[in-house]
């Protein structure tokens, strides 16, 4: 009897075969494959070719997310706040609330970002700071509560250049990036 409560008390805390010893999946198999062939330990904070590419994506989404807050009708930041430094957001609240207390709102049609290239990219202490060009086009009008057009052309479509530099802590278990200064 105390061999038997012995095991099934070892059977409790250790389990029992399930039946599944095989070989694992082929892509796991790969990974591991290339991960003993490299016997390289990958950064977190590394900033290679592939790196930019995901980045310059985010970076599209986040500019036409900014522009897009900043220019609607409400005069209020919501969707684009959580991608903007502190110091970036105060400024743009500033804006839209001068604006707002004018009595007057933009509207805007976003048509596209043309191109976004990194000007630079550099890494103090854990701190990684990307500088991004980017062109791109849109339709924007200043109106006042009349809907009078004050500034502006809602049917000429403007080429804008702009230089934004996002950052993030590479320490940071959070990978967002951030708007931190605007340059043009």
């Amino acid at each position: 009897m105390i061999a038997g409560f012995i095991f099934l008390r070892l059977r409790g805390i250790l389990g029992k075969r399930t039946g599944f010893e095989g070989k694992p999946p082929s892509q796991f198999e790969e990974v591991l494959n290339n991960i003993q062939k490299d016997n390289k330990v990958v950064k977190k904070d590394k900033f290679d070719e592939q790196a930019q590419q995901e980045f310059l994506k985010g970076a599209k989404i986040a500019y036409e997310t900014i522009i897009t807050d900043f220019s609607d009708n409400d005069n209020k930041l919501t969707t684009s706040k959580p991608l903007l430094s502190k110091k970036i957001f105060d400024q743009f609240n500033e804006a839209l609330k001068e604006r707002s207390k004018q009595g007057h709102y933009a509207e805007i049609t976003f048509i596209g970002v043309n191109s976004a290239e990194i000007k630079e990219h550099k890494k103090v202490n854990d701190i990684l700071k990307v500088t991004v060009d980017f062109v791109s086009e849109i339709i924007t009008c200043i109106k006042d509560k009349e809907k009078k057009i004050i500034s502006g052309d809602a049917e000429k479509i403007k080429k804008i250049y702009d230089t934004w530099v996002f950052s993030r802590d590479t320490k940071s278990i959070n990978p967002n990036w951030q708007l931190v200064d605007i340059l043009t």
